[in-house]
């Protein structure tokens, strides 16, 4: 960074990208972090991507010691919830507890902000869980994991950026507000990334399906925010990549699976 002037390098907005989503303890040296986020979020399919592989890795290594396709799967989504920390089944969970618990807007802003995990968060929590380790243990193939899991992992992260880039914060502080709004530019430039990651490495039925189910998660997501409490925050970007991540994944279960 020269003066007060963020260092826009593609180099760096990765870098942001990745210290935001994940905790992967990689880091370019001489870069400024501190840069808006939304200038970044193109990124965002390259993180996800990353981390899928990650996940699809760890189901090859299960299989290949030995282990069956559900423990498997149980490793994988254990890899995937390490390499982020949480990040987006924590907003899943503090979602579904402040909708499912308070009565009005402010107080499901509130129940949201409470870092206490609730009745109506633990159950939401348990069945995404459930569903993603049923979706890839479908997956025999250890090839086909990691081709899913890279293609669900950077389409549902693109659909945080839409998210972002249409609705309004719910906030007046808070991530919502703090990581900015991207433009349109950069939210299409981020949705033409997962598209072509998902050409690539997904047959092209497949690919468009995934794309689909990615597209109505993060809708749903969206629709019901702005009902409950009039825009997206740091949960509802969470929750709309748990929700985007899980059709996906479901949709190509039923498509490619086992």
């Amino acid at each position: 960074m020269n003066g007060n002037k963020f260092d826009t390098t593609p180099l760096a907005d990765i870098s942001a990208c990745l210290i935001f989503l994940s905790r992967l303890p990689l880091r370019v040296d001489g870069l400024d972090h501190g840069r808006r986020l939304a200038a970044s979020a193109w990124a965002f399919p390259v993180i996800g991507a990353l981390l899928g592989g990650i996940g699809g890795v760890v189901y090859v290594l299960a299989l290949w010691s030995g282990l069956t396709p559900l423990l498997g799967g149980a490793l994988a989504v254990a890899a995937l919830t390490l390499a982020t920390g949480a990040l987006h089944e924590d907003g899943l969970a503090d979602l579904v507890d402040g909708f499912g618990g308070g009565r009005d807007r402010e107080a499901k802003l509130t129940i949201m902000r409470d870092s206490r995990l609730g009745t109506f968060g633990a159950a939401a929590l348990a069945l995404a869980l459930i569903a993603r380790v049923g979706a890839i243990a479908a997956l025999a193939d250890g090839a086909l994991a990691i081709a899913v899991l890279v293609a669900t992992g950077a389409a549902s992260r693109a659909g945080i950026v839409s998210v972002m880039a249409v609705m309004p914060p719910a906030r007046k502080n808070g991530l919502g507000v703090g990581a900015g709004q991207p433009t349109s530019m950069v939210a299409m430039t981020a949705a033409a990334l997962a598209v072509v990651i998902a050409l690539i490495i997904l047959p092209f039925g497949a690919a468009f399906w995934a794309l689909v189910a990615v597209g109505v998660g993060c809708a749903f997501t969206g629709w019901l925010a702005k009902r409950q409490i009039g825009g997206q925050t740091g949960d509802v970007l969470g929750a709309a990549q748990q929700a985007a991540e899980i059709a996906a994944l479901l949709v190509l279960a039923a498509m490619m699976g086992a």
